[in-house]
C-alpha cells in the first residue's frame, strides 16, 4: 500500500507558488488556479487567513523574509492591497505602505532567492481620457489610489527588473460577500425593485472575472518558466464595455428580474475620488504571447450571483 511518507511525497508538483492576499477575491481565484494545476501552491493572508493559509504580516519584513526562505516559491503572485478608493483616501499612510513599501520589499525578497514576481496593479493608474492603454503608454493616475499602485510598480521594478506588472481592471466573481466587489455590491439594488435606484452611466468599466485573471498569472508564470524574457508590465481585461447602469441591467436580465427601476445617472460623479472616464486595456502585448481567458459577464456574474438571490421562486427560470 501507500503508507510509506516517501511513496506520497511523489504527488506533491515540484513547482511552487506563493500567493498573497490569498484570503482576498482575486487572491482566492489565484490560489485554486494553481492548486488546481499541478502547482504546490501556498497562500498568505492577514485577518482572514486562518485555518487554510499562512498568516503573514507583509508590513513585517522579517516573516516576509522568513516565508520566502522557508518556502523557497518558483513563483509568486503579490494581491495584497488596499483597493478601496475611498480607505486609501482616508488611510493614506497605511495604504502606502501596504501598496507601495511592502510591494518593493516582496520584489527584493524575490529577486533575492530569484523567483517571478507578478504584481498585480489596477487600470487606475490612467486618466481614462485617451483609451485604449498600451503598457508603453503614460500612467496619469487621477486618485491616491491609484498614485499608490503606480508607485508601487516602480518600487516593484526597481528592486526586480525581471519581475512582471499585471495591471487589470474592475474585478467581480464568487464573492464571500457581495461587497467584496463593486460589481456584485450592486446586486441588492437590482433585486429590491421597489424602490428606485440611481446607478452611475458616465463611468466606462471592463468587468473582469477573478478566474481569468488567475488562468492568466498562471499561464504568464508557466511561460516565464520556459523563457526568461518574459517581464515588464501587462494588461489584461475583459472585453465587455459596461457603465455600472448597464451591468446593472445586464444582472436583472441574467436572473429575469425588472430593471425598470434602475435609473441610468449621465454627469461626472462629483462625491468622493475621482475616477477616471475610460481606462480601457489594450491587452494584446499577452494576447500575442497566447495567453488569456475571458469568461462572457452574463455567464460569469449568474455563477457569481446566484448564491445570493433572494427570491429562489426564480429557480426554474434562471439556468434555461
Amino acid at each position: 500500500g501507500k503508507s510509506s511518507s516517501a511513496q506520497e511525497d511523489v504527488d506533491i508538483p515540484s513547482r511552487r507558488v506563493l500567493i498573497t492576499g490569498a484570503t482576498g477575491l482575486l487572491g482566492r481565484a489565484v490560489f485554486k488556479e494553481f492548486n488546481g494545476n499541478n502547482w504546490n501552491a501556498v497562500g498568505c493572508g492577514y485577518r482572514r487567513a486562518q485555518p487554510r493559509f499562512e498568516q503573514i504580516n507583509l508590513l513585517d519584513s522579517i516573516a516576509v523574509h522568513d516565508i520566502i526562505h522557508d518556502f523557497q516559491p518558483h513563483v509568486i503572485v503579490h494581491c495584497a492591497a488596499e483597493r478601496r478608493p475611498d480607505v486609501v483616501e482616508s488611510q493614506p499612510d497605511a495604504a502606502s505602505q501596504l501598496n507601495v513599501a511592502a510591494s518593493g520589499n516582496l520584489a527584493k525578497e524575490a529577486a533575492g532567492i530569484g523567483a517571478f514576481l507578478i504584481y498585480i496593479s489596477t487600470d487606475y493608474v490612467f486618466d481614462g481620457t485617451n483609451p485604449p492603454y498600451k503598457e508603453t503608454d503614460a500612467p496619469n493616475p487621477l486618485n491616491l489610489y491609484g498614485k499608490t499602485k503606480l508607485e508601487g510598480e516602480k518600487a516593484v521594478l526597481e528592486n526586480n527588473e525581471d519581475a512582471a506588472v499585471l495591471r487589470i481592471p474592475v474585478l467581480y466573481g464568487e464573492v464571500e460577500r457581495l461587497e467584496e466587489s463593486a460589481v456584485t455590491v450592486m446586486f441588492d439594488k437590482v433585486q429590491f425593485s421597489n424602490k428606485s435606484a440611481n446607478m452611475d452611466h458616465w463611468q466606462q468599466r471592463f468587468p473582469t472575472n477573478v478566474k481569468d485573471v488567475a488562468a492568466v498569472c498562471r499561464q504568464l508564470a508557466e511561460k516565464r518558466m520556459l523563457d526568461p524574457s518574459v517581464k515588464g508590465t501587462f494588461h489584461w481585461s475583459g472585453n465587455e464595455q459596461m457603465t455600472k447602469y448597464e451591468m446593472a441591467c445586464a444582472i436583472a436580465d441574467a436572473f429575469n428580474l425588472p430593471s425598470s427601476h434602475l435609473r441610468p445617472i449621465t454627469d461626472c460623479p462629483v462625491v468622493g475620488a475621482l475616477r477616471p472616464r475610460n481606462a480601457q486595456l489594450d491587452c494584446s502585448k499577452l494576447e500575442m504571447l497566447g495567453i488569456g481567458q475571458r469568461t462572457p459577464f452574463r455567464a460569469g456574474i449568474k455563477e457569481s450571483l446566484w448564491p445570493f438571490l433572494v427570491d429562489k421562486r426564480w429557480r426554474q427560470t434562471v439556468f434555461h
